[in-house]
């Protein structure tokens, strides 16, 4: 959660586009690429959580409406409270799908898949993981006037008719995979702490050491192939600059490879710091709503003292900035570092009203 602010932060204050790919330039390179474990993380232990959920007794029926009706509830939220985050108007030509979507759409397939048995749910995500890449020849023209079926599933592309423009910029594949393959692991946090630990690192090892291995020969798993550049560093990001839309294989497995050592790593944290992460990984929902508002609200600010006009961030998402707009990246994590402060106590006092309520409603904010 702390770590999507500095993306968002990014996306708003700096002077670049809000996808960098530039190898060549390495800090912001890296600034974009430590925000890639954002998405799969929140994606993958989204069905952790829904196993859990259900683990309390709760019917599959109970399950699969529980899924139903909060996948429906925060896709209403992305189009919504958070797209007026991003664009500060009422414009309703333009609708970009992206994670709030993503993970809402997702809750609505697992919400039919977990009738199955759990392998078979392992087996739909571990196959839409591993195997989407060999989809990537298929493209939306060859189905006619059903492409952007196809757009939706696989191939993100802005569509539009008549004067209104759809953006599925998270594709359903594999992100739907990533929620089942989550769920499907699910089990393995209800494991004594000894054998979860060691069941956990062997995972990441194994994913982790997969993607070193996978990406090294240049086979299979990303669109495009790491090439050799003019010094080892430039090499070295050519090699973990992997496909986010859509994610490919290799994309996901350098991602969920450190995520999972991460997560056994660190499960007996302890402290200040790690309650106060904690505290703001209790209202998730929450805190992404609330963190686009401050960003976007202080980037109207930046502008109107910088370049004298802040028109541009009320007509969209930032995409096209003013010339000599934008602050160098210390200035940008001091942004980033204000805003997490500043949320930080309205996330612990939202968490105490939420474990103050006890209404079925609570679980869905």
């Amino acid at each position: 959660m702390v770590v999507m602010a500095l993306d968002h932060t990014r996306d708003f204050f700096g002077a670049g586009g809000m996808n960098p790919r530039a190898f060549l330039e390495p800090a912001p390179f890296m600034t974009r690429w430590v925000t890639h474990f954002c998405a799969p993380t929140f994606i993958l232990l989204a069905g952790v959580s829904a196993y859990l959920h259900g683990a309390h007794g709760r019917s599959k029926r109970e399950m699969s409406w529980f899924l139903l009706t909060r996948g429906f509830w925060l896709i209403l939220i992305e189009f919504t409270l958070v797209r007026f985050a991003w664009r500060f108007n009422f414009d309703l030509n333009v609708f970009v799908f992206q994670v709030i979507w993503v993970i809402g759409a997702s809750m609505v397939f697992l919400a039919g898949l977990i009738q199955l048995p759990r392998w078979a749910v392992a087996a739909v995500g571990l196959g839409m993981i591993a195997g989407h890449n060999l989809l990537d020849s298929v493209r939306a023209e060859h189905f006619a006037a059903a492409g952007w079926v196809w757009n939706f599933l696989h191939q993100p592309a802005v569509l539009q008719e008549g004067g209104h423009a759809a953006f599925p910029l998270y594709s359903l594949v594999p992100w739907v995979g990533v929620m089942a393959t989550g769920y499907a692991m699910g089990s393995i946090m209800l494991l004594d702490q000894t054998r979860r630990r060691r069941l956990l690192f062997a995972l990441g090892a194994v994913v982790s050491a997969g993607f070193l291995l996978l990406r090294a020969t240049n086979l299979y798993g990303d669109p495009v192939a790491w090439v050799s550049q003019k010094d080892w560093l430039a090499t070295a990001l050519s090699f973990i600059d992997c496909e986010k839309y859509p994610p490919s294989l290799l994309y996901l497995m350098m991602t969920l490879g450190p995520m999972l050592l991460a997560l056994a790593a660190l499960e007996q944290a302890r402290g200040h710091l790690a309650n106060w992460l904690t505290t703001i990984g209790r209202v998730p929902l929450f805190y992404y709503v609330t963190h686009l508002y401050l960003i976007h609200a202080l980037a109207v600010l930046y502008s109107m003292i910088t370049v004298g006009d802040s028109a541009w961030l009320f007509g969209g998402a930032p995409l096209r900035k003013p010339v000599n707009y934008g602050l160098a990246l210390p200035g940008l994590y001091a942004v980033w570092v204000f805003v997490v402060v500043t949320l930080y106590p309205l996330c612990k006092w939202f968490a105490a009203l939420k474990q103050r309520r006890t209404r079925w409603w609570w679980s869905y904010l």
